[in-house]
């Protein structure tokens, strides 16, 4: 992993000082071709919690982030 972020810096670092006005539409089309190819392929019970997520929120079943921390810490307590 250290090494992937010191080649990100790297990167860049020399796309920053890059002078070449074809350079930078060429890195450009290279990141944008891997976007497409980079799926999230997801198994059943993945799905099935989006899917659930999904209806609970269509039928609002929410809770603000704040409410979320009150109770929390009001569970917490005991």
């Amino acid at each position: 992993m250290k090494t992937l972020n010191i080649l990100k810096i790297r990167l860049i670092e020399r796309t920053m000082v890059a002078t070449d006005e074809e350079l930078l539409p060429a890195i450009e089309n290279i990141l944008n071709s891997t976007e497409t190819a980079d799926q999230l392929i997801l198994d059943s019970h993945q799905i099935e919690m989006l899917i659930l997520n999904e209806t609970a929120i269509a039928n609002g079943n929410l809770i603000s982030e704040s409410d979320l921390k009150k109770e929390d810490s009001e569970w917490m307590v005991y």
